[in-house]
């Protein structure tokens, strides 16, 4: 049988950084976890309409950063800035704590992979062939740039009576090479018929250490 890992998961703490950067004692951990999900599935039921890839949450004694990836950061600002403090406010109430939000704007959204299965879920809610959506949807993403795209669904394809996996890739995806950078990305089609869960994988290349980093390793080999 083949034994699956998240690719995020499996590179966190080696070229991957953690999502949710604080420390806390045993008594308060479970807390402030329960605390980082509430306020990823409150942004993400409230403005999922600004195609929100990543919410990272920084913590310190004092206050909560929350930093949102966005391909639409005007829709989170707003006009002069009001819908960017609403949200810190509603995020405020949520936990009670000091919130602040920053926005890094994704240059571009064809490779983020939580994007395209978003965006593939969604033609798939409208109705449209998963076929013709998937292939679509790999050659954008190919075209932006990408070394290795691969989509799979899998559900009540069409409507049909017996559910299955259809799966459409383009170039390399080297899933095992640590070094390798690969985004992932899981959304959920909610049709007239049933779920359809669509998942996206896209190889970026190889990430490469900085000079610091490569300097300390080779010290670290020399002792």
């Amino acid at each position: 049988m083949g034994q699956k890992i998240h690719p995020t998961g499996f590179r966190i703490g080696i070229t991957e950084p953690w999502r949710s950067r604080w420390y806390a004692p045993k008594r308060s951990f479970g807390q402030l976890l329960v605390e980082d999900e509430k306020i990823r599935n409150y942004i993400k039921a409230n403005h999922g309409f600004a195609a929100i890839s990543m919410i990272e949450i920084e913590r310190t004694r004092e206050e909560v950063k929350v930093i949102l990836h966005s391909a639409r950061p005007g829709l989170i600002i707003g006009r002069k800035g009001a819908e960017v403090d609403r949200l810190r406010e509603e995020l405020e109430g949520l936990t009670s704590r000091r919130i602040t939000v920053n926005i890094v704007e994704i240059a571009k959204p064809e490779l983020s992979a939580q994007l395209v299965a978003e965006q593939v879920a969604q033609q798939l809610e409208r109705r449209s062939s998963f076929r013709r959506t998937m292939k679509q949807t790999a050659d954008a993403t190919m075209a932006a740039g990408a070394k290795g795209v691969k989509i799979r669904c899998a559900g009540r394809l069409g409507g049909v009576e017996m559910s299955r996996v259809e799966v459409t890739s383009r170039g390399s995806l080297p899933l095992s090479t640590l070094r390798a950078n690969i985004d992932y990305g899981f959304a959920e089609a909610y049709c007239t018929y049933g779920v359809t869960g669509v998942k996206a994988w896209i190889y970026k290349g190889e990430k490469v250490a900085s000079k610091e980093e490569s300097a300390d390793g080779a010290d670290a080999q020399t002792r």
